[in-house]
């Protein structure tokens, strides 16, 4: 696995499950082996519940192997400390957390309450295409 520790966000997640594109690039890195991808129990826990959404349309063998993919792939944690300064929606209080007690360098996600912080104690909060565009060929 790589070094450099990265949070990303559910919904850049399922994106990257589902369709092409740069979510799915970031992704692939990870796959790859450039960065190890850290995943909370909950965020996890709201992983399952987001891939059964009708609209999404995927197949339960699809969530399945989506699931089998990501525990394989990433590090799975357990967060200790509760960080709540995210108000509107304090879900995505739960990726500041595994980010600051992992120490990822990064957060990657597409979602306005987390991306109008830019920043976390000393983590970038960054969309995926930017999060590609920094990243040496």
């Amino acid at each position: 696995m790589g070094t450099t520790r990265i949070v990303i966000d559910t919904n850049v997640l399922v994106s990257a499950f589902g369709w092409a594109g740069k979510p799915k690039q970031v992704f692939d890195q990870v796959l790859d082996g450039r960065f190890e991808l850290i995943i909370s129990q909950k965020q996890l826990a709201e992983i399952k519940r987001v891939i059964t959404y009708p609209r999404l349309k995927f197949t339960a063998d699809e969530q399945m192997r989506f699931l089998d993919i990501l525990t394989m792939t990433a590090c799975v944690v357990e967060t200790h400390n509760d960080i709540n300064i995210i108000k509107d929606d304090p879900s995505d209080n739960t990726l500041l957390e595994a980010a600051v007690e992992h120490k990822a360098t990064h957060v990657i996600s597409g979602d306005q309450h987390l991306l109008k912080l830019k920043e976390f104690r000393g983590i970038r909060i960054i969309k995926p295409d930017e999060f590609l565009r920094r990243q040496p060929v």
